[in-house]
């Protein structure tokens, strides 16, 4: 009796009602799907459509390998508990990743699969640790910590969370959670378990790679890659919480041209709408719209606006949108998801009906002005109380593929605007899935607070997100709440900021600035405020210059700027990069945590702590570095204490490439 037989190019398992499915999936990967007492299902929440491959597939009664390139897959029928163990090897016969054994008499499964109403599951896949492996990617989580090993993860998306179910690992491997359901994982350091909590079948994808860049690669040939970056993507943005009318937006546009300050995009944010679910501009403050766009044209400027996915009851289009089904739905009780100026629910961006519908809008009120980029706030999206159990989309339970939803509601962007003809799309979002860098999406890491620590772990979240897939990432510049302009610590957190902002893969200001300043409408009612002055000039004459001088190095960098995007556009390179995807022989860039390359040439070590005037810097061995600063060379191998007075911070180039900076930053 066979317990394996081949399929074309895939492996099938079957034994007592269970079915194990692993086949070639792209270069050197391998996709793994298992079901219980069903068939195997067919599609694809994230994954394109796999590319032709040739595995060798060798079967025995209770044994079988399939190996594809660089990845082979031995799957070995346990006779006490008879069940299925598989383990994955690189090519030199190393091993890369084991599912947990039967553990004799404790009679363990790998896969587990507990019953819940309506025929699915809550599902758990368990592996055996490495203690010493280190892990990173998943998205974007608010800590301070580079090696996610022995981290709890939430698979869910909140403010500033970002779930992206990919990780890279020092063995020499990624592996995709191929699951959109809210769950969990737990690195640990006897095992790792994912976790989800409403699910029908196991499905996850691996791959194999001589480096992290190699694994990166096969990764976006899997899932995608990023359009190409537009060129007003490549300079400076300017926004803050928030310019209330059309006199302050041309009136900011023409400060900037005045002082001579390079400025490529200007932002409008929300509530320039009288409900959330008009989506169009309130007439009181914004009474020409199309004049405004015009004259940010004429000043070289591009136009964004904040869109938000919530539909107050009041909004003229709450009623025939609650009609038409095209809202997301609580299972019980009252349809509020979300309390702010009123009771708001969410549209449903995962209904293709909806995104026809909310489109259509869109185009009107703002596309057809001319505005080219949009600002998809609220993406997770941002239920109240995050209670995934109590809502439902038109792709089902928020808990079983509830992750989908920020990379749908980019989706709803990118479909619209490429139907009317338009390429260069980039969309600023607060969230995102896998796939998500498909659809032009820039996300940029929430709500975070004005202070060192939630600066230091921005640095975390954008090099985690480039490893995620996800390469245009950014970070409101000086933190979200709790800036005040006057003060002089903030001062000296927003420049050291902005130096950081500077190589990030976009380079935008913005926060809510204090104190606010309360909007009456003329019919009496409070709409939401207006913070302090947040533009470059905002923070003192001498920190002018220094926000100046950074914002023309960013000028400077554009052609860099732009190659880097072409690398993340043909194949899926981050264009932020820790230390060791460049230098993966360099065993100390695996532990390095603040200090991270923009591309290739150019390492830049922010200073993250308050009143530093230097900071020590770790330069990787096999290059020489160049101080942008000084000119003067290091050898790479070893640390050293590098000078940072408040008007520079330590950049190095690598071999001296983009030798340009020298004596500029």
């Amino acid at each position: 009796m066979g317990f394996f037989e081949r399929e074309k190019d895939a492996v099938i398992f079957r034994e007592n009602g269970e079915t194990v499915r692993i086949e070639a999936w792209n270069a050197d990967s391998l996709r793994v799907r298992s079901c219980l007492v069903n068939d195997i299902k067919e599609g694809s929440v994230a994954l394109l459509e796999k590319q032709e491959c040739t595995p060798d597939i060798q079967i025995e009664e209770q044994k079988a390998t399939i190996t594809n390139g660089k990845i082979t897959a031995v799957m070995e029928f346990q006779g006490w508990g008879r069940t299925l163990q598989t383990s994955f090897y690189n090519q030199k016969g190393e091993l890369l990743l084991r599912e947990i054994a039967n553990g004799g008499a404790l009679c363990l499964r790998a896969r587990s699969y507990r019953p819940l109403a309506g025929g699915k599951y809550r599902l758990k896949v368990s592996f055996d640790s490495n203690p010493d492996e280190k892990i990173y990617g998943m998205g974007q989580y608010q800590q301070e910590r580079m090696n996610l090993k022995g981290c709890n993860i939430e698979l869910a998306h909140r403010n500033s969370q970002a779930s992206v179910p990919f990780y890279l690992s020092d063995l020499g491997y990624g592996f995709l959670w191929h699951n959109a359901a809210v769950g969990e994982v737990h690195f640990g350091t006897n095992t790792t378990q994912w976790e989800a909590q409403v699910s029908e079948q196991v499905d996850y994808w691996i791959t194999a790679g001589d480096t992290p860049a190699e694994i990166e690669e096969h990764f976006a040939d899997a899932v995608g890659k990023t359009p190409m970056m537009p060129e007003y993507g490549l300079g400076f943005w300017q926004c803050k919480l928030r310019y209330f009318n059309q006199e302050q937006v041309i009136e900011i546009a023409e400060e900037y041209k005045k002082r001579g300050v390079p400025l490529d995009v200007l932002v409008i944010d929300y509530y320039h709408w009288l409900r959330c679910g008009d989506w169009k501009f309130d007439e009181e403050y914004f009474p020409n719209p199309k004049e405004m766009v015009d004259k940010l044209h004429e000043m070289g400027i591009e136009t964004m606006v904040s869109v938000w996915p919530q539909v107050d009851w009041r909004s003229e289009n709450y009623e025939e949108m609650k009609q038409k089904g095209l809202l997301v739905k609580s299972n019980a009780g009252i349809d509020v998801q979300m309390l702010f100026h009123g009771n708001n629910v969410f549209m449903d961006a995962t209904n293709p009906r909806t995104r026809e519908y909310v489109w259509d809008k869109l185009k009107k009120n703002y596309a057809d002005l001319g505005i080219k980029t949009f600002w998809l706030d609220e993406a997770e999206p941002e239920f109240t109380t995050y209670e995934f159990q109590n809502y439902r989309y038109y792709a089902g339970q928020v808990e079983e593929i509830g992750n989908i939803y920020p990379r749908e509601y980019s989706r709803l962007f990118y479909e619209g605007q490429k139907q009317m003809g338009q390429d260069d799309i980039v969309n600023l979002v607060r969230c995102a899935w896998v796939g998500s860098q498909r659809y032009g999406a820039l996300v940029w890491s929430g709500d975070i607070f004005s202070n060192y620590e939630d600066f230091r772990k921005q640095i975390c979240a954008g090099l985690h997100m480039g490893l995620a897939g996800i390469p245009w990432w950014t970070t409101d510049i000086g933190g979200f709440h709790g800036g005040w302009p006057s003060n002089d610590d903030f001062r000296e957190l927003l420049v050291r900021w902005f130096q950081f902002g500077t190589f990030c893969p976009v380079m935008r200001l913005h926060g809510s600035r204090s104190p606010h300043t309360d909007i009456v409408n003329k019919a009496g009612e409070v709409r939401e405020w207006t913070g302090s002055p947040n533009e470059i000039w905002s923070f003192g004459e001498e920190n002018y210059e220094i926000l100046k001088k950074f914002i023309f190095i960013r000028e400077k960098m554009r052609d860099y700027s732009r190659s880097l995007m072409r690398e993340a556009h043909e194949k899926g390179s981050p264009v932020m990069r820790t230390l060791f995807y460049e230098f993966p022989e360099d065993k100390t860039c695996w532990d390095i945590s603040d200090e991270f390359m923009y591309g290739g040439d150019i390492l830049v070590a922010p200073v993250v702590t308050a009143k530093a005037l230097e900071r020590e810097v770790y330069l990787p061995a096999g290059a020489s570095w160049t101080h942008a600063g000084t000119g003067e060379v290091y050898e790479g191998g070893r640390s050293y204490v590098i000078a940072a007075p408040m008007e520079t911070l330590p950049v190095f180039l690598r071999e001296g490439r983009q030798g340009y900076l020298v004596g500029e930053v």
